[in-house]
């Protein structure tokens, strides 16, 4: 039976390799090897994202992707040291930082698709929501959260800027796969969805927008900007980026 190091063995190796983990024009590469973890399809946690005031009730379980389901494997993509490092200046985000976030979610998805394809090829069913054709997005919700399966997952916890701050901290992408392939979930070493944070005030002085204050992040103001102050520039790319830089939940954890 497949196991946990053999995805991550083989994730490993596709994020190495695949060109589309390089940008050519800056001669960069987007992402470092992924981190990996694993909740059970069933944790009662995914539940509790159907209430209003943590996602919606339009938001599905795991088992409502793929009846049967027994895993949840959630990764993190780290951006790269050149991605992470061209984005610390103020003000509007840099070229690296765009590609990073759209040519790099076209890698993203291509692993995501890969790891299911692997799962298919020994006999197990396997979903990726964010590619499947139920996946939706209604008023800044969406019916999977990829951050908030990596939470359940053990993966870390949520910073004031509404990022996940991980063991490789919290600038990159998250993916994950629901399978009926039988894994150990992972225990989550956390006991509160801000315990990674130090609330140290870092995000909020970096934010362009205004979005972020003590009290969290406002998504709507953020989004506003980046229609207005991003996408008007640079279309069809898009991002921002600079709450994850020069922060110190940037490549660890605080």
């Amino acid at each position: 039976m497949i196991k946990l190091s053999d995805i991550e063995e083989i994730a490993s190796k596709f994020i190495l390799a695949s060109p589309l983990n390089k940008v050519k024009e800056l001669d960069i590469e987007i992402y470092e090897v992924p981190v990996f973890s694993v909740a059970g399809a069933c944790d009662p946690l995914f539940m509790k994202l159907k209430d209003e005031d943590v996602i919606s009730s339009n938001h599905m379980a795991p088992t409502e992707w793929l009846a049967g389901a027994k895993s949840v494997i959630s990764y993190f993509l780290p951006f790269s040291y050149e991605v992470r490092k061209s984005n610390i200046g103020a003000g509007l985000p840099s070229k690296e930082w765009l590609y990073g976030r759209i040519e790099g979610e076209k890698c993203n998805n291509a692993l995501r698709d890969f790891i299911a394809s692997e799962l298919k090829e020994e006999g197990y069913e396997a979903v990726v929501p964010a590619l499947d054709e139920r996946f939706k997005v209604e008023n800044r919700k969406s019916n999977w959260s990829e951050r908030h399966a990596a939470y359940i997952a053990g993966l870390g916890t949520f910073s004031l800027s509404k990022s996940l701050i991980t063991s490789r901290g919290c600038a990159g992408r998250f993916g994950s796969i629901i399978t009926n392939l039988p894994l150990e979930p992972n225990n989550r070493p956390y006991n509160d969805i801000y315990d990674y944070c130090t609330f140290c005030g870092a995000c909020i002085l970096r934010c362009p927008s205004g979005a972020i204050t003590s009290s969290g992040k406002d998504t709507a103001v953020c989004s506003a900007y980046i229609d207005k102050e991003i996408l008007s520039r640079y279309k069809p790319r898009y991002g921002c980026g600079k709450c994850q830089t020069m922060v110190p939940c940037e490549h660890s954890i605080p």
